[in-house]
């Protein structure tokens, strides 16, 4: 134990995971998360749609915003209690709606904003692809924002490493130094995609030509950085591996099928235009 303490050379820098607290009112950073990533999204795609040839208006991103807001929180939890703790919820099924509590999934929170997407564009005769992109560009900000809120919280961190940025997360039974895989994830599903999927949709003509392969570019993108990192991430205590496997890494094998499917469909309608 000693010595995995002397490995560990970056001090975690412990930040109350309360922003701020009014009585009985407390606002954190994990909640902000989720309204930042929303609020950048709607932001950056209300200026898209403003443009003549977007693919919706102004006022159709203005209604989604409550769309998405809905998918994110009910796929996300939904998808947590699923996917991830089914028997505790199912003896105490309460237990679901104290989103307080924490517990939320992206693969369920990413079915759910897909959902709404689609009923949303078959309710004002949207393109569902060009659509589909256009969402999909901006994703990747809140995935940064939420992976950054796991670090602060202290949570879903990696295994134990002698990396020399390996640290001790305050809540770990064992306190010894591990991956800040919450950084890793920020990096890969956040930032690194973000700017893949900026540069195809600016630089490229794919958003014009291929509707819909961009959106499989995020999925595929997302799908690779997760399973690459859960190589490194501490899974849940509660589920441990399967076959060397976690959940999800499970969970997102299924993503590289839906990728395949939206980047054929993109093909198909480019080579439908030549």
């Amino acid at each position: 134990m000693d010595l995995f303490n002397t490995l560990a050379v970056i001090a975690y820098p412990e930040i109350d995971p309360v922003l701020v607290k009014i009585g009985p009112l407390a606002i954190r950073w994990y909640s902000l998360a989720y309204i930042a990533g929303l609020l950048f999204g709607w932001w950056f795609i209300r200026r898209k749609a403003s443009k003549p040839g977007a693919p919706l208006s102004p006022a159709h991103v203005d209604d989604f915003l409550t769309w998405a807001i809905i998918g994110v929180i009910a796929g996300g939890r939904l998808g947590y209690v699923l996917f991830y703790n089914l028997p505790a919820y199912v003896q105490d099924p309460i237990a679901i709606f104290r989103l307080w509590d924490g517990g939320m999934s992206f693969h369920g929170g990413a079915l759910g904003v897909v959902l709404a997407i689609i009923l949303f564009c078959r309710k004002h005769k949207l393109d569902l692809m060009r659509v589909a992109d256009l969402i999909a560009i901006v994703a990747p900000i809140g995935l940064l924002t939420g992976r950054i809120a796991n670090f602060i919280n202290g949570e879903l961190w990696g295994r134990p490493t002698d990396v020399s940025w390996a640290m001790i997360f305050p809540g770990d039974p064992l306190g010894v130094p591990r991956h800040p895989s919450q950084l890793y994830e920020a990096f890969g599903e956040g930032l690194l995609l973000f700017l893949i999927l900026q540069f195809l949709y600016h630089k490229t003509p794919l958003a014009k030509r291929a509707p819909g392969f961009i959106a499989g570019v995020f999925f595929l993108g997302y799908g690779l950085a997760r399973i690459l990192v859960e190589f490194v991430r501490e899974p849940d205590a509660h589920l441990g591996l399967t076959a060397g496997i976690s959940r999800g890494q499970m969970l997102s094998v299924p993503m590289f099928l839906f990728a395949a499917w939206l980047m054929s469909v993109g093909i198909r309608r480019a080579r439908g235009r030549d």
